[in-house]
């Protein structure tokens, strides 16, 4: 895991406070050397801090009126670091409920492109990517990296400019949908023919048959999603590494 640095880590602290709702919205924050004495760091850490809050949406800032916390709708859900926060602080219903939607939103549209347009070398990618989903169920390993590069490289091979850019942009949150989706080791081995369908689909170059597939994971994903949170287990943390699959034996 990366170490972070004294910046990252103030950062984090004062990002955390913020989603946690330790700084409501609208509230100002105490001023840099207050800050800085609170956390043990000197007030240019704080200052780069709060700059790099400002260009999440946490934060703004003006003349006279001092740094306020902007509400929720502001901040730029698309950040991993913004999407760690809320995964510390508590993933909540609306939260996963966004995400659900998003994804129904975004990725039957992209698969839809990626059956009209991948290339050769798009379809390898995403193979590579399946093959090594398949190898963490059967071997064990990290499932969810090349979950996430098998979604990524469907949205790259749309070879629409702004899907692909999105692609990176829904990274972190698409991780929390896979984190969720997969607490259950079993869950990971019956997705794979659900991911096999779409790639299936993309490669015959179906795009009904591809945008049915993916609603079909999506849907399946978003039960078990609501079944984890029914439960009440504890939710895995987006700081630490991706979760590991045991080998089956």
């Amino acid at each position: 895991m990366k170490i972070k640095n004294v910046h990252g880590n103030t950062l984090d602290l004062l990002g955390e406070a913020i989603v946690a709702g330790q700084y409501a919205a609208g509230a100002v924050l105490p001023s840099e050397p207050l800050l800085g004495e609170e956390l043990g760091v000197s007030r240019t850490v704080v200052r780069e801090a709060v700059k790099s809050l400002v260009a999440k949406g946490l934060l703004r800032t003006g003349p006279k009126v001092g740094t306020r916390v902007q509400p929720a709708e502001a901040w730029n859900w698309f950040d991993p670091d913004l999407v760690a926060w809320q995964s510390k602080a508590g993933l909540t219903r609306d939260f996963l409920r966004d995400l659900h939607e998003l994804r129904v939103v975004v990725e039957p549209a992209g698969v839809r492109l990626a059956a009209l347009r991948a290339t050769a070398r798009d379809i390898t990618e995403i193979e590579a990517a399946f093959a090594g989903m398949t190898h963490a169920v059967e071997h064990g390993g990290d499932y969810v990296t090349p979950d996430l590069r098998f979604h990524q490289g469907l949205l790259r091979a749309s070879h629409n400019r702004m899907m692909m850019q999105m692609s990176k942009a829904l990274a972190a949150v698409l991780r929390v949908s896979f984190e969720l989706s997969t607490l259950k080791p079993e869950r990971a081995g019956k997705s794979l023919p659900q991911h096999r369908a779409v790639l299936d689909a993309v490669i015959a170059g179906d795009p009904k048959r591809a945008e049915r597939a993916i609603l079909v994971l999506i849907d399946d994903a978003g039960r078990e999603i609501e079944r984890v949170l029914s439960s009440r287990r504890k939710l895995p943390s987006l700081s630490a590494p991706a979760r590991r699959l045991i080998a089956r034996t």
